[in-house]
């Protein structure tokens, strides 16, 4: 297919803006799929946790044909904690959709993502989405991206920025306000109209970016990335260039191309094309492959510096080994070094210890992601409480701040500007209509540790909080807020429903009747600072003599349901989250 038949676009928005089902409307109107075909929802959400969560997690790549134009889509993570992904795949397209929800307007994750394409050189093109919701604003909307734009230090011709009104969920698009479109044709238009070609010399030697990493059972790893210069077909020798100016040569034994969510397998492709070549059993993220050793490499590919570490230890729980099926330290080195090959933001650092490694990421949820995705292959393990990375310049001692926006009741106003200024967070913005504040800060990214469960307390669940990560800055202080103390079993066995209402007054619990405990186990947060240890098994002494209160029945309050995130951010750095298939237990390191 020549040059100028070819658009290759990624989608930008922030988490729940409707991007991947703005996807699914393309493949459905392009003709990707049978008109009886089943097709679920969210398409381009390939795996458990990407449906469960709702959010893109690792970024994907599709094709579909529109008006004797190929257009390949690429979709990216809306969580500046897989920012690795983003920039990775922003190399191998030539123009964005930036996707904005008309009543939210862009937000800190789309300010991100965002912040990378225009850096790209990338000229957007602005969706204004959902606007067949009631009480919204798209012209406001607008105006918020302007901006945007013009903070994020945009250039003049991305200032000019084309838009359009869109609804993705029921399929349709229009360049008219309070119009309601027939499809996403106009939309897929604007994108052939707006995007440029690609470009690439055929005629020179042919070379390509490995930007994404699959893998196949039968043909092992497959590289895929966009063709910069020239064409290539099956079974050509070529070079894969590595880090370190390593030069291997090898043969490419299958090549694809990419229609709807399916790889066609083809014998040749030139210059814009996205494509995957199996072959180099070796390859990694940011290699380049070149038709011959003369041939120069490309760029690698630049990824900001983790903000965040933790230790992943073996599981030396008194219930170790029982309900994992992957549990040595062998199997953990395996496994986290095995993700370092897709995951271009991880770093793991083995440590003095050979049963602890030491793992960096940006952001509690792309660590999250990974214990998670480790927990479900069936992997024990114990990791420590989140910490920041800090970087020294010139004598000084730089920590990671971030953007935080949130939207409060005005009657919790008080208290969250409290908790705000115990973080050593810095009010940038505020605004209120009476009802409710929006509140933008900047904070450092220690003083959000911990802090969204908080959050949620204070505001009773009323409260919405986005965050992501800004810069570095000068260490601003120790913070002054601490955490009640904890609730310690100090027996193993079951609890009952005698001792956790006996006890009910010390605190709240995180575990129901009938739980397994042992010693050192947290259990609950008490009501004071200090911790305390509880005997969670006791059971009711019986007699022969009949009581009144005998037949009496036992009325306890729910436990406070604590998901992985909200563990990592309760843990102390005296205190150890175990993880396996089965559960997720907070305890004590030593007892």
């Amino acid at each position: 297919m020549s040059l100028d038949k070819i658009r290759n676009i990624a989608i930008i928005a922030h988490v729940d803006h409707g991007k991947t089902t703005l996807v699914d409307g393309f493949l459905r109107q392009t003709g990707i799929f049978r008109d009886n075909e089943d097709v679920q929802t969210c398409v381009m959400d390939s795996n458990d946790l990407e449906r469960e969560r709702g959010i893109t997690i690792i970024a994907k790549n599709t094709a579909i044909t529109f008006k004797e134009h190929l257009i390949n889509i690429v979709d990216t993570p809306g969580h500046a904690d897989f920012g690795g992904e983003v920039e990775r795949v922003l190399n191998m397209v030539d123009g964005c959709l930036l996707i904005v929800d008309a009543f939210d307007g862009p937000m800190p994750q789309t300010r991100f993502v965002l912040r990378k394409a225009l850096a790209q050189n990338l000229n957007p093109i602005v969706v204004i989405n959902k606007v067949d919701r009631p009480n919204i604003n798209p012209h406001d909307a607008i105006d918020k991206v302007f901006d945007l734009f013009v903070e994020l230090g945009a250039n003049n011709e991305q200032l000019n920025f084309p838009y359009i009104f869109c609804s993705g969920l029921k399929g349709w698009a229009t360049r008219e306000e309070n119009a309601v479109g027939e499809n996403l044709n106009p939309l897929l238009d604007l994108i052939i109209e707006h995007c440029p070609a690609p470009i690439g010399n055929i005629e020179e030697p042919f070379s390509m970016r490995v930007n994404i990493i699959d893998y196949n059972d039968y043909l092992g790893r497959i590289a895929i990335g966009r063709v910069f210069n020239g064409e290539i077909t099956t079974n050509s020798s070529v070079v894969l260039h590595t880090e370190g100016d390593k030069k291997i040569r090898g043969r490419i034994t299958k090549l694809y191309t990419f229609h709807g969510l399916k790889k066609i397998e083809s014998q040749s492709a030139s210059c814009g094309e996205i494509i995957a070549l199996a072959g180099f059993p070796q390859c990694q993220i940011g290699d380049s492959i070149t038709f011959n050793e003369e041939t120069i490499a490309l760029d690698r590919i630049d990824v900001e510096e983790p903000t965040v570490k933790m230790s992943f230890l073996v599981n030396n729980s008194p219930l170790a080994g029982t309900e994992g099926k992957y549990v040595t330290s062998r199997n953990l080195k395996d496994r986290l070094y095995r993700e370092l090959e897709t995951n271009v933001s991880l770093r793991v650092e083995d440590t003095d210890n050979t049963d602890t490694f030491l793992v960096s990421g940006r952001g509690e949820l792309h660590l999250a992601i990974l214990i998670e995705t480790m927990r479900r292959e069936g992997f024990e393990f114990q990791v420590s409480r989140p910490e920041v990375i800090y970087k020294e310049k010139n004598g000084i001692q730089y920590e990671p701040y971030e953007t935080l926006l949130i939207d409060v009741p005005d009657d919790y106003l008080g208290p969250v500007m409290q908790e705000l200024g115990q973080r050593k967070a810095e009010i940038v913005n505020m605004e209120s209509n009476g009802k409710q504040s929006y509140v933008s800060a900047m904070i450092p990214t220690r003083g959000l540790i911990g802090f969204a469960s908080r959050y949620l307390r204070i505001t009773r669940g009323n409260g919405v909080m986005n965050h992501t990560f800004e810069e570095y800055r000068p260490y601003s202080g120790e913070l002054s807020f601490k955490r009640n103390g904890a609730l310690i079993a100090y027996e193993a066995g079951l609890a009952t429903y005698y001792a956790l209402e006996q006890t009910s007054d010390r605190g709240v619990f995180f575990i129901s009747p009938g739980t397994k405990v042992y010693p050192g186990m947290i259990i609950g947060e008490n009501n004071r600072v200090q911790d305390l240890e509880i005997n969670i098994c006791k059971t009711k002494k019986l007699t022969n003599i009949r009581s009144s209160n005998q037949e009496v029945l036992v009325h306890l309050s729910a436990p406070q349901e604590m998901t992985l995130e909200d563990c990592l951010e309760y843990i102390a750095s005296d205190e150890l989250l175990e993880i396996t298939p089965q559960n997720i237990r907070m305890r004590k390191m030593k007892i």
